[in-house]
């Protein structure tokens, strides 16, 4: 096999493959003001070129010695799919046309071949070719185009989610932190006019720091279940003790600013069960949900935490979306018994039909700037599909809101 020549980056290149001296040699004279034009007596000569040279067009004699014209075209559409063949041969058969173009010839013409048709099926080829290239351009730069617009989304979303996981963080932790100055403030006032501490005043000062140090371990828990979060750790599935739950919620909530002024009960069970949910988790769903009841309203009400044992499924699918209804999470629910029922109820104002719609979108608030993040509800949402838990909601206007959190119990 000749060198080939120095490639000329205005043409396209041709490559001619045939064992016959004289219908190779006058394909390169007809083509060689116009294309590149390589020779090739053999198939393996052909192959060899197509992978050390950027050819566009193969005009390939389809009867050679050796490799045949077919298995040629076969090996050179592997390396180069792009690469238009023309298949010629002297001995047209139904067959070899058919196989030929079935493993990706682009035209077929006979010998003794007409000048004229093989410049217009050679010109086409390398138009088909060109187009072909031009199309694979625009395509990878379109997929190029998507995967940056998919990172820059991706990028975004990163951004977001920390920035949402940093509010639900400082959100949290509001509780938590309320209660402690709470405590401190209450400290300071026993220890302000003290000359010593002893007896009684002791015994409560001691209770109040250790009140305080479950703060603080709160605070550090809500912390380490957002950071497993941001780092993508899978939580491991948790239970807690219902009772214990009600214990701490009533301890937190009657030491809370919102409770002042109101009437708060907070019933557990007899006998205990235990829930299928985070204890961190399940604590700070009831404390937005009854913290939200408390605040409804300004005048005094009542505010009622009450548990419920459910031996059969809940009859969510019989409750209507409506201006005084929803249910939250109802997809994911795991409605499968033994099920535990926890009624936050007050009688405050009830809810407009368009904030009931609204109120677990992420940052909706009715509350001042000042006084609400809006973030409350959307952390009971994510927390209870963690759990595979429900909340229905029911409302009417002038009568008040029942908020049901439903979960599964350990059987």
């Amino acid at each position: 096999m000749a060198a080939p020549p120095a490639p000329d980056a205005s043409k396209a290149t041709l490559l001619i493959v045939d064992d016959e001296e004289g219908p190779r040699q006058s394909l390169r004279i007809v083509f060689k003001n116009d294309y590149t034009v390589l020779l090739a007596t053999n198939g393996m000569d052909a192959i060899e070129l197509v992978k050390t040279n950027p050819v566009n067009v193969v005009v390939l004699d389809i009867m050679m010695l050796g490799l045949s014209g077919v298995e040629t075209l076969k090996e050179i559409k592997l390396i180069a799919p792009s690469v238009e063949v023309i298949m010629l041969t002297a001995f047209e058969t139904i067959e070899t046309a058919r196989q030929a173009l079935r493993h990706g010839a682009s035209d077929y013409l006979n010998k003794p071949f007409d000048i004229t048709t093989m410049r217009a099926a050679v010109a086409h080829a390398a138009q088909k070719h060109r187009a072909t290239l031009e199309f694979k351009r625009s395509n990878d730069d379109l997929q190029m185009l998507q995967e940056a617009l998919e990172a820059h989304r991706e990028r975004e979303a990163r951004a977001r989610n920390t920035g949402e996981i940093y509010a639900s963080v400082l959100h949290d932790i509001n509780g938590p932190l309320t209660i402690i100055s709470g405590f401190v403030e209450r400290l300071n006032r026993s220890m302000a006019n003290a000359a010593s501490v002893e007896g009684e005043q002791l015994e409560n000062i001691k209770g109040d720091l250790n009140r305080l140090n479950s703060q603080v371990t709160r605070c550090v828990e809500i912390s380490r279940r957002y950071l497993s979060f941001i780092n993508g750790q899978s939580s491991v599935r948790s239970y807690v003790a219902v009772n214990q739950v009600m214990s701490d919620l009533t301890e937190l909530l009657t030491r809370h600013p919102s409770a002042r002024g109101h009437q708060l009960t907070v019933r557990g069970l007899d006998p205990d069960v235990t829930a299928s949910i985070h204890g961190t988790d399940f604590l700070q769903i009831l404390l937005n949900l009854t913290i939200n009841a408390l605040q409804s309203t300004a005048e005094p009400h009542l505010v009622k935490v009450t548990c419920h044992r459910r031996t059969e499924p809940i009859a969510i699918e019989k409750i209507d979306e409506t201006d005084e209804q929803r249910v939250i999470n109802r997809e994911t629910f795991s409605n499968q018994p033994p099920l535990l029922a926890i009624e936050i109820e007050d009688s405050g104002p009830g809810i407009p039909p368009e904030t009931l719609r609204k109120m677990f979108e992420e940052r909706f608030t009715t509350k001042p700037p000042e006084h609400g993040t809006g973030l409350g509800l959307s952390i009971v949402k994510r927390l209870l599909r963690e759990a595979g838990g429900a909340l229905i909601m029911q409302t009417k206007l002038g009568v008040g809101s029942k908020f049901t959190v439903c979960l599964q119990t350990v059987p």
